[in-house]
């Protein structure tokens, strides 16, 4: 039989540092080199079995954070649950203070700022991904959310004066202790194992893992040496919603930066006023203007990011502005919803992408379209394929409906 990797109890499922463990005597330089470590950054090594994904990109760059500083833009964003906002290969974005010291390097990029924690909490653990086992208390009052800034020449966005909260931040109540023994991580790591791993946050002991629920041996061991390892992905500091979307505008390219503020809007995680009021706040600052032009492209409706991407190469494009998901009532009374849709010429274009793998689901929606089209609309199919290999036929053909309706430029 293959031999099981060794992992002692105190880091698996965890993020740490390398040099502090090794001290420790919890492992040695040869044993980090084997399959049961990855080794994420200078330093910092995880639990092989840990997904290798952005968050977890997150809690690696998180160790290496000196105060004041918080994750910030796309990354922040994904913390928030916006998937696609970045992937493990992605630099994670960092808000910095100037006087801190820290400097971009390989996989992290740090916009410098003079950053004022807010007394916010972090958005609640149930706009994440739902894990097994409840995560415990942060081991701080409250984990920082910063939600306001100074913004020097080149940083994030001021959101407003510190003592008053920033628009479109989340205040959930704290994440209670958990005081109760949670049953054992189960052994079959390869199932279950990453899901447990992202829930994991705390000091360890050589003895055991202090405060993390679901540990079998007694955190509270007399004599244990404690080693600080990454928090979990709710108890990560982060810029508030609207910051992120903000810093998300200025610092992604359009294509990528209106899908997320999309999806930041879709999940209620920030409103339109609240990006109006940080756009007209910053109406001064570097990336002002492009910040604006995201927001007000933005539209909570999109379903996806392709269907984001359309949207905004259209009005690259030199296309009028759709309206994503419109209403349109039938003389029968049902309400149809077009992916994008210019309700004054009543011309609607559909994305195809690749989840019509279901021939019932391609059928309702085929026969969804075609009720537009007897109620005088104007459809246009959009492929996937098209939208990588073929845009400017695709976007030739929308101009030609919407001329054909009356659209002059």
């Amino acid at each position: 039989m293959p031999r099981h990797p060794d992992r002692p109890s105190a880091l698996a499922w965890q993020v740490f540092r390398a040099s502090e463990a090794i001290r420790l005597g919890l492992v040695t330089a040869h044993k980090l080199r084997s399959s049961a470590w990855v080794n994420l950054r200078r330093d910092i090594y995880a639990d092989s079995r840990l997904d290798l994904d952005h968050t977890l990109a997150c809690r690696a760059a998180s160790l290496q954070l000196p105060p004041g500083s918080a994750l910030a833009g796309p990354s922040a964003a994904l913390l928030y649950g916006v998937e696609h906002a970045a992937e493990f290969s992605d630099e994670v974005h960092v808000a910095s203070p100037r006087t801190a010291g820290l400097r971009s390097q390989r996989g992290l990029r740090v916009h410098l700022t003079d950053l004022r924690p807010s007394t916010s909490p972090p958005a609640p653990a149930a706009l994440l991904t739902p894990v097994p086992l409840r995560a415990p208390a942060p081991l701080s009052p409250h984990v920082p959310l910063y939600a306001h800034s100074s913004l020097p020449a080149h940083g994030p966005a001021t959101i407003g004066a510190a003592s008053s909260p920033a628009p479109g931040a989340i205040r959930p109540t704290p994440q209670p202790r958990d005081t109760t023994r949670a049953t054992p991580p189960p052994r079959d790591a390869a199932r279950a194992g990453p899901r447990l791993g992202r829930n994991a946050v705390g000091t360890v002991g050589v003895a055991g893992v202090a405060g993390v629920a679901g540990c079998p041996e007694d955190p509270t061991v007399v004599g244990a040496a404690p080693i600080a390892v990454a928090a979990a992905a709710w108890a990560l500091p982060r810029t508030d919603p609207a910051t992120a979307a903000w810093e998300t505008a200025v610092w992604l390219e359009p294509l990528r930066a209106v899908g997320i503020v999309d999806s930041l809007l879709r999940k209620g995680l920030t409103t339109r006023d609240a990006l109006t009021a940080i756009g007209v706040r910053n109406a001064d600052r570097p990336g002002g203007r492009r910040a604006r032009w995201v927001f007000g492209l933005a539209d909570p409706g999109a379903q996806s990011p392709p269907e984001s991407e359309l949207r905004v190469r259209l009005v690259l494009a030199g296309l009028p502005r759709p309206v994503a998901r419109h209403p349109v009532q039938l003389a029968s009374g049902l309400v149809l919803h077009p992916g994008l849709a210019w309700p004054e010429f009543r011309v609607a274009v559909e994305y195809d992408g690749n989840s019509h793998v279901d021939a019932e689901q391609l059928h309702r929606d085929r026969r969804r379209l075609n009720q537009l089209v007897c109620a005088g609309w104007i459809v246009l199919h959009a492929p996937g394929r098209r939208l990588r290999h073929d845009f400017p036929a695709l976007t030739r053909e929308v101009h030609a409906a919407l001329a054909a309706r009356g659209w002059r430029r």
